[in-house]
């Protein structure tokens, strides 16, 4: 679901942004601070790397309906948003 609204998919994304980069920033820095002497800098970079590829791909569906609370939060329901538009039909002149 979406109102429709411009910025609606950058509004999302950024939302996975922040959310990817928080995750990464979390475990780059536990792996470093768990193994702090000796660091196994290749394992963790190897290992952050594919979470960073990963994370996006797991959490774009929260991402979506994440922005859309905030957006409601800020921008309450209107009357425009409850109701379907209306597309024309393939090959009609309205």
């Amino acid at each position: 679901m979406d109102r429709d609204e411009p910025g609606y998919w950058l509004g999302s994304y950024t939302v996975n942004l922040f959310v990817t980069e928080g995750i990464f920033a979390a475990a780059f820095v536990g792996g470093m601070l768990l193994t702090w002497p000796a660091v196994p800098w290749a394992m963790l970079g190897v290992a952050c790397a594919t979470l960073a590829i990963l994370t996006p791909l797991a959490t774009f569906p929260h991402s979506k309906l994440l922005y859309l609370a905030i957006d409601l939060s800020y921008r309450t329901l209107a009357t425009d948003d409850l109701t379907t538009p209306l597309e024309k039909a393939v090959g009609s002149r309205q």
